[in-house]
C-alpha cells in the first residue's frame, strides 16, 4: 500500500533529503548535468521576470499602440503585479501535493500558453486580461530558477545557488532597456510578445529535457485555505490598483480610490482574521507579527522603496527631458553590470553568520548614489549617471539572498512557516516597488509646484535678465512669426516651459535627496538593532562564562567559615 501512496515519505540518502517540504531532493550531478541546470535556471529566472520588464520599460510605446492615456496604460504593470502578488498564497502548497514535476511542467506550459495568446490582444481590456494571467503564472517561475541553480552547486557552495537564484531577476529590466526597441522595430508590440513566447518554448524544452529531482509529497490544502485566498487575493489586487493609479489619477481628487483602498483593508483583515483563529493556518499571523520578522518585513521594504529611485527616479528624470529607451542602452548597460557584480559579490562573500552585513552594505551604496544623482540640472544626461546607477544596481542584487536568507532560517525548523515567509517575502518585494514608485512620484509632483511657484514669482517683466530672456527666445521665432503679438506670446511660452523643466530638475533632485535620507535612517536603525544584539549577545556570553567557572572562596573567608 505505501508503494501506491503518492503521499508515503521516501527514503532519502542523508544528502539527498530536501531542506523544505515541497522542494526537490538534492542528488549528486556530474559536472556538465551542473552546468545544465546553472544555464537553465538562469533562462528560468529571466524568462519570468523579463515578461513584466519588457512592457515596463515601453509604456510608453505600447500607450501609443493601444491609443491609451496614460492613467490607462498604467493598469498593464499593476495588473500583472495583482496576478503575482496573490498566487503566491497557493503555490507553496500546490508544490507540496502536486509534486515538483507537475508544477513545473504545468506552470511552464501555462506560461506559454499566456505568452502565445498575447499575439492575439488588439485592445487594451484584452491585454490587462492576458497581463492578469501572466503575472500569476510568472509566480511560479522565480522559485523554479532558484531550484535549478541550487541543483547546479554541491552542498558547501549552496548559498552561492541561492544568490544566484534569488538575484537574476534584478537583471530583466536594465535587459529590457538594452534591446527591446528592436523588438519593438520588428512588428510593434508583438516583436515584445514573440519574443518573450520563444524564450518561454525554449525553458519549456529545457525542462522536458532535464527534470529537477523528486521530492516528498504531502496532503496539505484545507478548504479553508481557499477561504482566506479568495479574501486576500481580491483585496491585495485592490491595495496594489490603488498603489499604481492614486500618483497617476491623484489621490484626493479620485474618489474610486478611496473606495477602493476601503474594500481592500477590509478584505485583508477578514483574512487576517480567518488566519489568526485556524489551527494550521495558511499564513500564521503570530510568526509574521514576532519582532524579527517585523523588522525584517521593515528594512526589505524600505530597501524596496529606496531602490525605486533607479527606475522612477534616474529612468523617470531622464525621460523628463526628452530621452527615450535607445538613448537609455548605455545606462542600462551600466545598471546591468552593477547587478552582475551585486550577484558574484554576494556569492563569494554570503556567510550565514554574516547576513546583516551585506544589507549595511546595500543602504550605504543606495544613500551614496542618491547623493551623487542629487545634482541634476536640466543638461544632465545618462553618463553623467552611469557611476551611480551602476552602484544602485550592485546594491539591488547584493542585498536580496542576504535579506531572505535571514529569515528562512526560523522556516528551516518550523516548515510549517513557509507559505507565510513566502508571502512575506513576495509582498516585501511587489508592494515595496509599488510603494517606492507612488511615494517617489507623489513627492517629485509635490516639490514641483513648490518649485514652480517659486520660480514664477520670480518671473516678473521688471526683472531686466527676464526681458533679456524673452528677446532671446523670441529671436529664435522671428523668421518664422511676422505678428509682434504672436511672437511674444510664443517667447512667454518657451520660458514658462523652461521653468517648468527647471521646477521638475529641482523636484527630482529632492526626490533624490529624499532616498538617501531613508536610505540613512533605515541604516541608522540596521546599526543600532545590529549594535543592541551584540551587546546582549556578550553579557549574555559573560553570565554564562561567570555560572560555569564561579570564583573561588578566598582564605579570609574559609578561615572566617
Amino acid at each position: 500500500m505505501a508503494k501506491n501512496n503518492p503521499y508515503a515519505p521516501r527514503q532519502w540518502q542523508p544528502h539527498e533529503k530536501p531542506v523544505l517540504p515541497g522542494s526537490p531532493s538534492t542528488p549528486i550531478h556530474p559536472t556538465h548535468k551542473r552546468i545544465a541546470f546553472g544555464l537553465i535556471g538562469l533562462l528560468i529566472t529571466l524568462t519570468g521576470a523579463l515578461s513584466n520588464a519588457l512592457v515596463t520599460a515601453n509604456l510608453t510605446n505600447l500607450q501609443g499602440t493601444f491609443a491609451a492615456y496614460s492613467n490607462e496604460i498604467a493598469w498593464l504593470p499593476a495588473v500583472y503585479v495583482m496576478g503575482n502578488i496573490s498566487i503566491n498564497l497557493l503555490l507553496v502548497k500546490f508544490r507540496q501535493q502536486f509534486g515538483l514535476r507537475v508544477f513545473t511542467e504545468a506552470f511552464l506550459l501555462l506560461y506559454v500558453l499566456v505568452a502565445f495568446f498575447h499575439l492575439f490582444v488588439n485592445d487594451l481590456s484584452s491585454a490587462i486580461i492576458v497581463r492578469t494571467a501572466h503575472g500569476m503564472v510568472a509566480a511560479a517561475l522565480s522559485s523554479l530558477g532558484i531550484y535549478y541553480q541550487v541543483q547546479a552547486w554541491p552542498a558547501k557552495h549552496r548559498l552561492k545557488a541561492l544568490a544566484i537564484g534569488i538575484s537574476g531577476s534584478q537583471l530583466a529590466i536594465p535587459l529590457a532597456r538594452l534591446f527591446s526597441s528592436e523588438l519593438l522595430q520588428l512588428d510593434e508590440w508583438r516583436g515584445l510578445y514573440l519574443f518573450e513566447l520563444g524564450l518561454a518554448v525554449v525553458a519549456l524544452g529545457c525542462v522536458f529535457m532535464l527534470k529537477l529531482p523528486p521530492s516528498d509529497r504531502s496532503k496539505v490544502f484545507e478548504k479553508m485555505d481557499f477561504v482566506t485566498f479568495m479574501l486576500m487575493a481580491p483585496g491585495m489586487a485592490l491595495l496594489c490598483g490603488v498603489l499604481s493609479l492614486g500618483r497617476i489619477e491623484w489621490w484626493f481628487n479620485t474618489p474610486w480610490l478611496g473606495i477602493c483602498l476601503a474594500l481592500a483593508l477590509l478584505l485583508i483583515v477578514s483574512a487576517i482574521v480567518v488566519e489568526h483563529n485556524r489551527k494550521n493556518p495558511l499564513i500564521n499571523t503570530r510568526w509574521l507579527s514576532s519582532g524579527a520578522i517585523v523588522r525584517l518585513g521593515i528594512v526589505m521594504i524600505m530597501m524596496r522603496v529606496v531602490l525605486a529611485e533607479q527606475n522612477t527616479g534616474a529612468i523617470g528624470f531622464l525621460q523628463q527631458v526628452g530621452l527615450i529607451n535607445d538613448q537609455l542602452q548605455g545606462l542600462a548597460l551600466a545598471i546591468v553590470c552593477g547587478v552582475v557584480l551585486g550577484i558574484v559579490t554576494s556569492a563569494l562573500t554570503l556567510k550565514p553568520a554574516h547576513f546583516s552585513w551585506p544589507i549595511v552594505t546595500s543602504l550605504l551604496v543606495m544613500m551614496i548614489a542618491s547623493l551623487m544623482d542629487a545634482h541634476a540640472n536640466p543638461l544632465t544626461r545618462p553618463h553623467n549617471m552611469y557611476l551611480s546607477q551602476f552602484l544602485l544596481g550592485f546594491s539591488s542584487a547584493f542585498f536580496m539572498a542576504p535579506a531572505m536568507l535571514r529569515g528562512i532560517g526560523s522556516v528551516v525548523t518550523q516548515p510549517k512557516n513557509l507559505v507565510s515567509f513566502v508571502v512575506l517575502f513576495g509582498m516585501s518585494q511587489n508592494l515595496g516597488g509599488l510603494i517606492g514608485s507612488a511615494m517617489l512620484g507623489t513627492f517629485q509632483v509635490w516639490r514641483e509646484k513648490y518649485h514652480s511657484s517659486l520660480l514664477g514669482d520670480r518671473l516678473s517683466l521688471l526683472d531686466p535678465n527676464v526681458t533679456e530672456r524673452l528677446s532671446q527666445y523670441g529671436a529664435l521665432f522671428n523668421s518664422q512669426l511676422s505678428d509682434a503679438s504672436l511672437l511674444n506670446a510664443q517667447a512667454v511660452a518657451q520660458l514658462q516651459n523652461v521653468a517648468t523643466l527647471q521646477a521638475n530638475v529641482l523636484a527630482w533632485n529632492d526626490t533624490y535627496l529624499l532616498t538617501a535620507g531613508m536610505a540613512g535612517c533605515t541604516l541608522i536603525w540596521v546599526l543600532y538593532r545590529l549594535t543592541r544584539l551584540r551587546i546582549l549577545t556578550r553579557r549574555q556570553q559573560q553570565r554564562e562564562a561567570a555560572a560555569a567557572n564561579p570564583i573561588p572562596a578566598t582564605s579570609d573567608s574559609r578561615e572566617k567559615q
